[in-house]
């Protein structure tokens, strides 16, 4: 397999914003995840909505939302893109004693570059903000696998994650 070129490197090394101009614009989708490692009265406290700082998924939806409209001023090389939807989901799992809340996003735009940042910089926000209304019962948290779930439009076409 040939390895590929760093788009956002020029032929010096530096970085530089790579010029999408005469790529086509294309509905491109990207998801990702995330999963935070907690305790179960951690996942009672969420579900339960008993949080003294109120609602921790309603709260953590929002974060990640907006942070996802907000990825090109919080990666230095993201263009701004003018997003079509986004949303976040949550679902539970158990594992070993541990609850496990599985974050998901999925962003879509029609533009000339993917969305994959938007997506990845949405679970990682959503996450943090459950970390941060929780730590006070559980600074044990972890969060983990904060990884690109599938991308679908533009010249790469479409990909998913094995497994």
């Amino acid at each position: 397999m040939k390895p590929e070129k760093l788009t956002h490197l020029d032929s010096s090394g530096e970085a530089r914003m790579v010029d999408v101009g005469e790529k086509d614009s294309t509905r491109r989708v990207a998801r990702a995840g995330a999963r935070i490692r907690m305790g179960p009265e951690t996942r009672e406290q969420i579900t339960g909505e008993t949080n003294p700082k109120g609602a921790v998924l309603a709260t953590a939806r929002l974060a990640g939302i907006q942070a996802a409209k907000r990825t090109s001023d919080l990666i230095p090389l993201c263009h701004p893109l003018p997003l079509e939807h986004a949303e976040i989901t949550f679902s539970w799992e158990s594992e070993g004693g541990d609850a496990l809340l599985l974050v998901e996003a999925g962003v879509t735009v029609t533009a000339r570059t993917g969305v994959e940042m938007e997506a990845l910089t949405a679970v990682s926000v959503a996450a943090l903000t459950i970390y941060d209304m929780c730590k006070a019962i559980d600074r044990g948290m972890a969060i983990e696998e904060i990884r690109l779930l599938e991308k679908s439009g533009g010249r790469s076409g479409h990909w998913k994650l094995e497994g």
